[in-house]
């Protein structure tokens, strides 16, 4: 489950965007203050910290400053009614991830947020993992070649990227929303059905030539790779 936290001293926006977030499933600690917001950025496990820049008692530049100096990695999405170009440049050269200035849409972060945590889930895989190994299939990240029983898998860009997410995350069922977003990085109309259509030519590829089966349809939630009896 995906943790959030958020530094806003403002406590109706605070409760806003809190209340939007965990309505999107998200945990999400909230600071109220600078010196308590980088406390909580040194000490807790988060996957992105949201930081406002006028902040009382140390503002959001100083957090982020001290964070990257402590080796803290989180990734940073800025809030600010800041909008000089000065500024944005000044957090972005800090190491923030993104700036987004207020008056937004909560829609709009939310999607920022969805982008940020996509690339950093696919820049740790990449360096947790190059090959992945499921039965007498291999796929590996680094030369784009996925095998089967040894035998090469002819897969389209599309489809090499479907079945690295399913196989990063064997045994777990993706849905098509998910699907959609990962590969295609677009949100997920349900009158289309691009995602059938590559599920279904990558199982024409990866399952239809061998007695064993790995791709699997759940009905009315989504696919998984897994190996079943």
């Amino acid at each position: 489950m995906t943790r959030l936290l958020l530094v806003e001293d403002q406590a109706t926006a605070a409760a806003y965007l809190s209340q939007g977030l965990k309505e999107e499933g998200m945990v999400v600690d909230v600071a109220v203050n600078g010196p308590d917001g980088l406390h909580l950025l040194l000490t807790g496990d988060y996957d992105l910290a949201i930081l406002d820049v006028m902040l009382p008692g140390l503002d959001g530049w100083t957090i982020l400053e001290t964070a990257r100096r402590a080796r803290r990695q989180v990734p940073v999405l800025f809030l600010t009614a800041r909008d000089a170009i000065d500024d944005r440049v000044r957090g972005l050269d800090l190491g923030a991830e993104d700036y987004l200035v207020k008056p937004f849409a909560f829609s709009e972060l939310l999607a920022r947020i969805r982008v940020i945590l996509r690339r950093n889930d696919r820049a740790a895989g990449a360096v947790e993992q190059m090959v992945y190994q499921m039965a007498d299939l291999t796929v590996d990240v680094l030369k784009h070649r996925a095998s089967r029983g040894g035998e090469r898998l002819d897969l389209t860009p599309k489809e090499f990227a479907l079945l690295l997410l399913l196989l990063r995350r064997a045994g777990e069922v993706q849905s098509r929303t998910v699907i959609a977003e990962q590969v295609w990085d677009m949100h997920f109309d349900s009158e289309t059905n691009v995602v059938e259509v590559a599920v279904r030519r990558l199982r024409t590829k990866l399952d239809d030539p061998y007695p064993r089966k790995l791709l699997h349809t759940v009905r009315g939630v989504g696919y998984v790779l897994e190996v079943r009896d």
